[in-house]
């Protein structure tokens, strides 16, 4: 055998076994990625951890392996608690979305995995990382409601606080706005102003739209009212422009009990029991 022949039948022999190696390697990774699905129905999320980051390590590109990993994670995750070994729950799972992000998976992927960070940092309270992702999610899809409406909740609790906070410390009353006629609380009405302000509007535009993409979106009604009113509580110098800040607020827990009223007579119409077949 010429030389050019033998060095030909050595490419092709450690070509072959390469692609062997692969395909022992894709069978095992697919094997562990289903270990991880039985873990993770059974509620044994660590264990669905394991498995799944197994089958990532073998396969890499395989982006479904790394959503399930991700949502391995976010199950082991719990908002509210801040000690180091539940933060890394979250932040694993952040990663392993980004990745899918950055890999340039298909757009219903791309936008689960924004959702999904928006959501992990909005329990984080890291409310401008999470309005930056849900922000991502509504430009990869405009037409999706949720996004906006997340948008706006992350808003609204990034002003309702600090007003709250104000208010207590100069001992306001419920019913008792921010005066413009009390130096103190002039003061504190234009910092708030210059905090608040673009939040608020933000939040108005953003429920907005996704109260015109679903109409019957009772929540981003709900939260609509109590933008309105953070807003009429800021209308210091002008109390025609917070009585109607306040009819606003009052039309949105009208529609938001209309259409909760409507939702519930509509579960009672399909819930109502059938009478029995005749015998």
């Amino acid at each position: 055998m010429s030389p050019a022949s033998l060095l030909f039948a050595a490419l092709a022999s450690l070509l072959l076994s390469l692609f062997s190696a692969a395909q022992t390697e894709s069978a095992i990774a697919a094997g562990e990625l289903q270990l991880g699905v039985n873990a993770y129905k059974m509620d044994h999320y660590e264990d669905a951890v394991q498995h799944f980051e197994k089958a990532v390590d073998l396969d890499g590109g395989n982006l479904k392996a790394r959503l399930y990993l991700a949502t391995a994670c976010t199950a082991l995750y719990i908002p509210g608690v801040d000690t180091p070994e539940n933060m890394q729950w979250g932040e694993k799972a952040i990663a392993q979305y980004q990745q899918v992000i950055d890999a340039d998976a298909e757009q219903t992927s791309k936008i689960n995995s924004a959702k999904a960070i928006g959501s992990l940092y909005q329990n984080m309270k890291k409310f401008d990382d999470s309005r930056k992702y849900y922000l991502m999610a509504s430009d990869l899809d405009p037409k999706d409601p949720e996004p906006y409406y997340s948008v706006g909740v992350i808003d609204w609790t990034a002003c309702y606080q600090p007003r709250m906070d104000e208010r207590a410390r100069l001992g306001l009353k419920p019913e008792q706005h921010l005066n413009a006629e009390s130096p103190e609380q002039w003061k504190v009405c234009d910092d708030l102003k210059a905090t608040n302000k673009a939040s608020i509007e933000e939040g108005i535009d953003s429920l907005n739209k996704a109260i015109q993409l679903r109409p019957d979106y009772d929540d981003a009604m709900a939260y609509l009212n109590l933008m309105y009113r953070e807003q009429a509580d800021l209308d210091c110098e002008d109390p025609a422009a917070r009585a109607e800040d306040l009819r606003t607020a009052d039309h949105w827990v009208d529609e938001t009990l209309r259409v909760k009223k409507q939702k519930a007579e509509k579960r009672k119409v399909f819930e109502k029991p059938r009478a029995p077949s005749p015998q």
